[in-house]
């Protein structure tokens, strides 16, 4: 299956982009989230903690 066009359109909508209370940045599916605009510790394990895709000097 390619993960071209609609489908990772699809799901790149239903992802945000959140900070942690130390500045980290991880990427998110908004329903995992209670706070849109911010991870939880407990949260984190269902994120992808961005600096490990792009390196810390992203």
């Amino acid at each position: 299956m390619s993960m071209r066009g609609p489908i990772i359109s699809k799901e790149y909508q239903r992802m945000v982009w959140v900070r942690d209370e130390n500045g980290g940045e991880y990427v998110c599916y908004a329903e995992d989230l209670k706070d849109p605009n911010h991870v939880s510790d407990s949260e984190k394990k269902r994120c992808l903690d961005s600096s490990q895709v792009m390196g810390p000097n992203w």
